[in-house]
């Protein structure tokens, strides 16, 4: 099918072929706040369908419900047996699930089995893959729903686990809980609801994708459907408007790379007469980055407001992304010659970390002349390497557009702003169309409001992330190209013969993950639960054996030996447990060396980054020092710094000695601290609390020494950083 014209082709920004796929007319458009009023709309066309229904996202789980409280629609609740139901009330109805097929560093977080749930135990005519065809280390990262090709959902949401909540994301929703009962953090998107000629195009583009998926061909639909699949009762944002459809694709089956949504978004920048609204999870790419810089380094720049989140989603994010987006804002900062520039995140009152409000969304708007939603990040992935697809939709002068996309961000921002969109419509008219000063009047600290986010990172954790290319790769990488970024050339070695060592460290990995999964062994590594079976084994003769074993059992499962060490002073007191936990943390960091040392350069190199090779060379020279630096600094998990470590340059005497001198202040403050706080439970008084009221004083003092002479710039020469 060819695009259509809109009449005034050539003369807006979007233009097919370049910046988007096609232009289509929908009899309606409608944007859909926060994964309540999403899922309640899916769910309701999904149940009108009679031809077919297309699922193609990053993840599904079979056991979500996609109405907490109840669709009462006489269907079932959990999305697998509600998929199941409708295939089999509707004789002519076939759907089709595709979802990434995901790495295994996500196996923790996905449903166990979902071919089983979604395919082998339900009605023939509903399907279910995993979607591999995407070059290594990329994913298919589109959330599309299509319902007989008439009605379509595009933009951030998966029907998956963890994404209900309403625009409130109050802290005791008590909807917002995963299929296993547990609360999760609020979590904020946005997803777009079109019919008409959009939703057949989007059909094509799922049919595409699940015959390069599986090699087979989806059945088309030859006719309209009888019925309105439209959910009732959903009053859409517009009528009688043309919307585009942009994608990337990194060009896997087809050997074309599709780069459109790069090109919107860059386009879109250049564009902008009075400001831009940036609401997404990530912001790390660097064409997005390059286009925003030089449009702060004109003298009368847009404003460029960014809604983030306020930090990324865990320990790796946070040394990956999060060190990426540091990069980037200051970039603009530095560019920003007339204050037209604000990264926030929204600040919910109650909410602490870890569990502030997660964004998710991906919305660029402009002016109010252009509106993008849909699954691409501001990343470089998602400019070249995962699939992606967007809607769009300009205004070329129209009114109604106009207003509409002006409703929406004024929707968005009242929502981050705890006011209402009138207000915030009425407070941007008042400073021209600037965004920057009308948030910055309408803030209220303390209250539901956007926070300035300064994303700072250590110059250590800043030195060991590599360059973007890496982390956050915007192209398929050659395997060739990443031996030139992470190995010298002096260096240089076949790696045959560590082939194997490096598949049997994933095997191990992946079993651990299985343990930690489907065993209680997460629940183990507990304090309380540690403390227990170090009870078990106090009066023991092999007491001290025990303990060894344990250290090192844990340093192999990654289990943070902070939370040994207590365990260790309280059930053995200060001097004993001070003994054992030294002993236990040498020998478990002996061990992880060793596996470090027998892995080798190449193949730890891959996994620490660009800077490895340099800054070991540079511990290598300051020695026992420099190792004792390191276990005052928590730059990493303890058993990943022994491997790095055990991949360098440090000799082995040398990285036991420093380690031992770096971890005994420590371990010796732990134990104290804990048998101090032991004692003034169990015995309650004026002298057991001020010893340890003493104490932590004395921990604070140390830690902000620590903070002040070793976390400045200083530490690493300019040189060597990268």
């Amino acid at each position: 099918m060819k695009s259509k014209s809109t009449g005034a082709e050539g003369k807006g920004l979007l233009v097919p072929g370049r910046n988007c796929w096609r232009i289509e007319r929908a009899n309606r458009l409608g944007f859909l706040v926060d994964g309540a009023d999403y899922f309640k709309a899916v769910r309701a066309a999904i149940a009108q369908a009679q031809r077919s229904v297309f699922i193609v996202g990053w993840d599904i789980d079979s056991r979500i419900r996609l109405v907490p409280d109840g669709a009462n629609d006489g269907l079932p609740e959990e999305l697998g047996d509600f998929l199941n139901e409708v295939v089999k009330r509707r004789p002519h109805l076939r759907m089709y699930v595709l979802s990434w097929d995901f790495a295994m560093v996500f196996a923790m977080d996905r449903e166990w089995m979902p071919i089983y749930k979604l395919d082998w135990r339900t009605h023939r005519r509903l399907s279910f893959r995993l979607d591999d065809k995407h070059p290594t280390g990329a994913s298919h990262h589109q959330k599309i729903v299509v319902v007989d090709d008439a009605v379509a959902f595009v933009g951030g949401l998966d029907l998956t686990h963890c994404r209900w909540d309403t625009p409130e994301h109050s802290c005791d929703n008590t909807g917002r809980c995963d299929p296993d009962g547990k609360p999760y953090r609020p979590y904020h998107d946005v997803q777009a609801i079109v019919d008409g000629g959009p939703a057949r195009a989007l059909g094509e583009l799922a049919r595409d994708r699940w015959h390069r998926a599986t090699g087979r061909k989806p059945r088309p639909v030859d006719e309209s459907p009888a019925n309105d699949p439209w959910p009732p009762g959903l009053q859409p944002d517009l009528t009688d408007v043309d919307v585009a459809i942009a994608r990337t694709d990194p060009g896997y089956v087809t050997g074309r790379a599709i780069e459109e949504i790069r090109h919107l978004y860059v386009d879109a920048i250049g564009a902008a007469r009075r400001s831009m609204y940036l609401e997404n999870q990530y912001f790390s790419s660097s064409v997005v980055g390059a286009a925003l810089a030089a449009r702060l380094r004109e003298q009368d720049s847009a404003d460029i407001l960014v809604v983030s989140r306020r930090s990324e989603e865990g320990w790796l994010e946070e040394r990956t992304m999060g060190v990426l987006r540091s990069r980037l804002h200051k970039q603009l900062q530095a560019a920003d010659v007339g204050g037209h520039y604000g990264l926030y995140y929204p600040h919910v009152p109650a909410l602490q970390l870890p569990n502030v409000l997660n964004v998710h969304s991906k919305v660029l708007i402009v002016d109010d002349a252009l509106c993008s939603v849909g699954s691409a990040n501001f990343s470089n992935r998602s400019m070249g390497f995962d699939t992606e697809c967007n809607i769009a939709i300009e205004a070329r002068g129209d009114e109604r557009i106009e207003k509409a996309i002006a409703g929406l961000r004024n929707r968005l921002l009242g929502e981050h702003l705890g006011t209402s969109p009138e207000t915030v419509a009425a407070e941007t008219a008042r400073r021209g169309g600037r965004l920057i000063t009308a948030v910055e009047a309408l803030r209220r600290p303390g209250e539901r409001t956007l926070e300035p986010i300064n994303p700072d990172v250590a110059p250590e954790i800043d030195a060991l992330v590599p360059a973007s290319a890496v982390v956050d790769p915007e192209r398929p990488v050659n395997p060739d190209e990443l031996v030139k970024e992470f190995v010298p050339a002096t260096a240089r070695k076949p790696v045959a013969g560590r082939v194997a060592r490096i598949a049997i460290t994933f095997v191990a990995l992946a079993v651990i993950a299985a343990v930690w999964r489907w065993t209680p062994l997460r629940e183990w590594i507990a304090i309380d639960s540690l403390v227990r079976m170090a009870h078990a084994l106090q009066d023991s003769p092999i007491a001290p054996l025990a303990v060894l074993a344990g250290y090192v059992v844990a340093g192999l499962l990654v289990v943070p030996v902070t939370a040994l060490i207590i365990a260790t002073g309280i059930v053995f007191g200060p001097l004993l447990g001070g003994v054992y936990a030294l002993a236990g943390a040498l020998l478990s960091a002996a061990v992880t060396y060793w596996i470090g040392a027998h892995l080798g350069r190449n193949a730890v190199r891959h996994l620490a980054g660009h800077g490895l090779n340099r800054i070991t060379k540079r511990l290598a020279r300051k020695g026992v020092f420099a190792i004792a630096v390191i276990r005052l600094l928590p730059i990493a998990p303890y058993s990943v710094v022994n491997v790095v470590i055990g991949a360098s340059h440090i000799r082995l005497r040398d990285f036991l000695l420093g380690t031992a001198l770096g971890m005994a202040p420590g371990i010796a403050i732990t134990v104290i601290f804990v048998d101090r706080v032991t004692k003034a439970v169990t015995d309650p008084g004026f002298g057991t609390f001020a010893a340890v009221a003493l104490l932590a004083a004395g921990v604070v003092a140390a830690a902000l020494y620590v903070n002040r002479r070793f976390a400045r710039p200083a530490v690493m020469p300019a040189a060597e950083r990268i």
